[in-house]
């Protein structure tokens, strides 16, 4: 578990006034740690992120005393709560490989459902009776077929969606746009427990933060990120699942739109997807026939070897040289590729493959790209 010290060093840099995911990513990449942030000078925090945020920093993030307690207390009440950093060994590969992973994740539930394979069922807070009727069904589908089924909690599409895969004996996962402790909207306080039972509760969001409009679209790139696809059951053209199919699309991940009537609100936005590549789906077995072309895609992914966890991004990893001739840089060349294909050339396990790869993407010597793939950048 992540000690006082550590937790500490992640608040004062992810809580910091207008510090962003894309700066602290910098932050991280330079000084390996959040204490070896919070350890720098501000002239030396300047050289990463200029002088204004360099001050933000140096300063530390004012309600840390109180938002550390809420960590703590929260965390203090139960055995199905974690709290993972992208270097841990129970954060989810899917996610892991996505655009724009979240630093820091609390759970609440089983950390196995974060590794499964997954996809995401999204659509409108207004559906149809019908809506309701598809999304319940297709849940229930995907559920039996051993897909964990992601959502965001929400009225409507997302909350039959869960009651679908919970119907069916499955797992789902809810990504809140909360804190992990605010069930959102609170008609659905009972549905959350019982996905914390049978799945998993998910957010990047300190315990204790409320609703704010502000979140929901930055959880839409979580239940992307966390999935193999999206399926969008209803939503209109101004809808917040649109987001999420485009970000799925931006991952690499495939989308899927459930067509309806030219006079329904609630299909436009699904025809517009459509429109613009979805693949149109009429029942679940569309869907599951093409996750299943790739060799044992639907099978629950392989937990990686335990590892010691300390809470920050280089502990417990080893040290990559950033030499050209690392053998991790020459397994990669220069070409996009799998990390299938990385560890068929390297031959390292799973969990030692994914720490020395971030170790080099924190230093900028590789980037993720849509597909799952990697590519090679800065000197050859």
């Amino acid at each position: 578990m992540i000690d006082a010290d550590e937790l500490a060093a992640w608040l004062r840099l992810l809580l910091a006034p207008g510090v962003g995911r894309e700066s602290a990513r910098r932050l991280l990449a330079a000084f390996g740690s959040p204490q070896g942030v919070a350890d720098a000078s501000q002239a030396a925090l300047a050289e990463v992120v200029g002088p204004r945020l360099a001050a933000v920093v140096a300063a530390g993030a004012p309600p840390l005393r109180e938002q550390q307690a809420a960590v703590q207390r929260w965390l203090a009440g139960g055995d199905d709560r974690h709290l993972l950093t992208l270097g841990d060994a129970a954060y989810p590969r899917a996610l892991l490989e996505s655009p724009d992973p979240p630093l820091l994740l609390y759970v609440q539930g089983e950390l196995g459902a974060l590794g499964a394979a997954s996809l995401a069922v999204v659509g409108s807070r207004k559906p149809t009776a019908q809506g309701l009727d598809h999304a319940r069904r297709f849940a229930q589908a995907f559920a039996e077929a051993g897909l964990v089924v992601v959502s965001g909690l929400a009225l409507g599409i997302d909350g039959a969606a869960h009651e679908g895969a919970l119907a069916a004996g499955g797992r789902t996962i809810a990504v809140l746009g909360t804190g992990i402790d605010r069930v959102y909207p609170q008609r659905h306080l009972a549905l959350g427990a019982r996905i914390a039972a049978q799945g998993a509760l998910l957010s990047e969001f300190v315990p204790g933060t409320p609703p704010l409009a502000e979140n929901f679209p930055q959880r839409n790139r979580i239940i992307a990120g966390l999935s193999l696809g999206t399926l969008v059951v209803e939503a209109a053209l101004r809808s917040g699942s649109l987001i999420t199919a485009r970000l799925a699309n931006e991952a690499g991940r495939e989308v899927f739109a459930l067509p309806g009537s030219i006079h329904a609100e609630q299909s436009r936005g699904c025809h517009a997807l459509i429109r613009d590549g979805a693949r149109l789906v009429e029942t679940p077995a569309e869907i599951l026939e093409e996750l299943r072309r790739p060799a044992g895609l639907l099978q629950p992914a392989a937990r990686p070897r335990p590892r010691a966890a300390t809470g920050t991004v280089t502990a417990a990893q080893p040290a990559v040289d950033d030499a050209p001739e690392d053998p991790l840089l020459q397994a990669i060349g220069h070409d996009p590729i799998s990390l299938d294909s990385v560890q068929a050339r390297t031959g390292w396990p799973t969990s030692e493959l994914l720490a020395r790869l971030l170790e080099l993407e924190l230093r900028g010597r590789v980037v993720r790209l849509p597909g799952g793939l990697v590519q090679r950048r800065g000197r050859a």
